[in-house]
């Protein structure tokens, strides 16, 4: 595994954050800000506003696949899944907490539940540090960023089926109609599967980053596919979207491994013809 680190871990979670927020917030933001204008940009802005929640989640997506990377460096192997499983299920808990408890100040709802999940999580990660003795220097940070970026993930991501982050919306079109599972699943996916895929002595960060864009995008097409039948036009715009995305950053990660491979053939090491 290189130590090489194209992105700090600080550049990563302000990348998380900020743009998992955002693009959570532009969910409920740019419907109110059509119906203060009206007419077709009022229509026009809440057919896009659902897949900025999907965007936001990607953010989140590669945010959380770095700090998988961190930490699993130290040898978990087939403890990434139940990181990854942990992590989630923190997420959905802290997700519907934040939205529910401050459900009649839905703009506060994200912040809360982020602020919950990062509790948790520095909480989990102190106990697995100074209780079950893991000596991992970097765990704390990273199951508190872990369950933190998985909070992000299961809002945006139901935000874009749902098309707000309001509680009542989601209840009814993401738990009642069992989309949730897909969202906890997929989502779980789509964090863990970039290490385990790249895993090795050559694992790199930037190949990493791209291949957690290309599962996160194809996470946002199986979404758009749920949102298609909660909300119609919404869905085709975030399928189509998910599967342009998809396209360009698993071109990213193929040209990645094929330049890191070709330092691996072009040694010499390995003879064309037996001698």
């Amino acid at each position: 595994m290189s130590d090489i680190k194209e992105r700090s871990p600080n550049q990563l979670l302000l990348f998380g954050i900020i743009g998992g927020l955002l693009g959570i917030y532009l969910t409920y933001l740019l419907p109110f800000a059509g119906d203060k204008i009206g007419g077709n940009p009022a229509i026009l802005l809440r057919t896009i506003a659902p897949t900025f929640g999907a965007l936001g989640a990607i953010c989140a997506v590669m945010w959380g696949a770095d700090a998988v990377r961190r930490v699993a460096k130290y040898g978990l192997g087939t403890g990434v899944p139940s990181i990854g499983q942990i992590a989630m299920g923190m997420g959905i808990i802290a997700a519907m907490f934040g939205l529910a408890i401050v459900k009649t100040i839905v703009l506060a709802g994200p912040i809360v539940a982020l602020v919950t999940a990062s509790i948790i999580g520095f909480i989990i990660g102190w106990f697995a540090q100074h209780v079950i003795k893991m000596k991992i220097p970097v765990m704390i940070r990273c199951m508190t960023e872990i369950a933190a970026s998985g909070t992000i993930i299961i809002i945006g991501f139901s935000a874009a089926v749902a098309g707000n982050f309001e509680f009542a919306n989601i209840v009814t079109l993401v738990f009642d109609n069992g989309v949730i599972l897909a969202v906890f699943w997929v989502g779980a996916v789509a964090m863990l599967h970039p290490f385990n895929a790249c895993l090795g002595p050559d694992e790199k960060q930037k190949r990493l980053l791209y291949l957690a864009g290309s599962t996160g995008a194809i996470t946002m097409a199986i979404i758009g596919i749920a949102a298609i039948m909660t909300l119609g036009t919404s869905g085709i715009l975030t399928l189509f979207i998910g599967i342009i995305l998809w396209i360009v950053f698993y071109k990213k990660f193929w040209d990645e491994v094929y330049h890191d491979a070709s330092s691996v053939v072009g040694t010499g090491l390995i003879p064309k013809t037996e001698a």
